[in-house]
């Protein structure tokens, strides 16, 4: 959690943690709920035996869908870099290829030829 950065906002705000952290079950652990809520955040994580993975599936439809996307671009799927920093500068690419293919999808990008 301490890798990751607030929230950014509209200039002249400051920058925030989201409300809620959604996790599955794998994060279940006495630690991880308590260092959400030391971060002033509430854990959406599922319990292990109690809680079944349906009730978050809407969260988790989000989430699963961008891991597709991003797993449909081989060299990411298979992890060929060796340096973090390539691996992250290829993540990186890959977003912002999929941000532009769903852009010209929507016709985002195509303001004089609209359908």
């Amino acid at each position: 959690l301490d890798s990751l950065r607030a929230v950014r906002q509209p200039l002249g705000r400051p920058r925030r943690w989201p409300g809620k952290l959604h996790g599955d079950k794998g994060y279940d652990y006495r630690s991880c709920r308590e260092a959400v809520r030391r971060r002033g955040m509430i854990a959406r994580i599922a319990r292990k035996g109690i809680e079944s993975a349906t009730h978050l599936g809407r969260h988790r439809y989000v989430i699963e869908r961008c891991l597709e996307w991003v797993s449909r671009f081989r060299r990411l799927a298979r992890r060929y870099e060796r340096k973090a920093s390539h691996y992250t500068g290829f993540l990186s690419l890959a977003c912002a290829l999929i941000c532009y293919r769903r852009a010209v999808r929507l016709n985002l990008l195509t303001r004089n030829n609209p359908k």
